[in-house]
């Protein structure tokens, strides 16, 4: 007899999808399997969902001193996944997060995306599918609209689709803002307003994974919620198709935002559920 989940001793249950399997959304039939140890596994959650970017054994140290800053860190991130990822000040999180957007140079391990490495001439078209958001937004001088129009004039998008007002509007409509904020001027807006349009110019361009530094550590409450209304209305658009991994200081956030929980801890990566 086959051993392992898909033996012919495998009880196959048709159950109804926990909404948090793909963070909302209408309910769809799962199958279950129960493994041989007796435990029900999600099928679907843990076979059909595909892998959208991988790391093996990554790791960095720094690069003036030669201290460790993440050791090596093997990781899977697959569509629909909502990741968490909390632990002290000075763990590695940013650093993690940046490894994984190709940022920074790598000192060991590899980053997959769709299981194909990812060669240095490879890295822009990566970069526009998997999106690292900062704590303090980078804004230029100008309108909203105006920062909105500027990924488009990169080399990396020089054959894509061009900037698209409505599109932007309608993302602006899941933070509660209307038409009007594309024409603030940037300088003139508060922490919240700016994270806001930095969110916006990176979802409008269509990235599948997001990689989320601390995106509302800096903003009063109202204006996180506000932030976090924008990314639970980009992710419930195709929550077959999207991921995040969010870092966070806040377990009441963490709790919000994810259906997974990873820690870090002296650069360390945990990704086992809490027990």
């Amino acid at each position: 007899m086959a051993r392992g989940w898909r033996n012919h001793a495998a009880m196959a249950l048709r159950l109804r999808r926990r909404v948090q399997d793909y963070g909302g959304g209408p309910p769809h039939p799962l199958i279950c399997i129960m493994h041989k140890s007796g435990a029900l596994m999600p099928y679907r959650t843990q076979h059909t969902r595909p892998t959208m970017l991988a790391a093996t054994h990554l790791q960095r140290r720094d690069a003036r001193t030669g201290v460790t800053l993440l050791q090596p860190a093997t990781l899977a991130v697959r569509a629909g996944d909502r990741i968490a990822l909390t632990g002290p000040s000075g763990a590695g999180k940013s650093v993690l997060l940046r490894a994984l957007a190709l940022l920074d140079p790598l000192d060991g391990g590899q980053v997959t995306w769709h299981g194909q490495a990812i060669g240095p001439r490879a890295v822009p078209a990566y970069r526009c599918h998997v999106a690292y958001v900062r704590q303090r937004p980078a804004l230029l001088p100008g309108t909203v609209e105006d920062n909105l129009q500027m990924p488009y004039r990169l080399h990396a998008r020089r054959h894509g689709a061009g900037f698209d007002r409505d599109a932007a509007i309608a993302l602006l409509a899941g933070a509660q803002r209307d038409a009007s904020f594309l024409d603030k001027n940037a300088i003139d807006l508060s922490g919240g307003e700016a994270q806001i349009a930095a969110l916006v110019r990176t979802l409008q361009t269509g990235p599948t994974v997001l990689l989320l530094d601390e995106p509302t550590a800096a903003l009063d409450p109202a204006s996180a919620r506000a932030v976090e209304a924008l990314l639970q209305h980009w992710f419930a658009q195709a929550p077959e198709r999207h991921a995040w991994m969010w870092v966070t200081h806040d377990p009441a956030q963490a709790e919000r935002i994810s259906g997974q929980h990873w820690r870090m801890v002296a650069g360390q990566l945990d990704t086992e559920p809490p027990r």
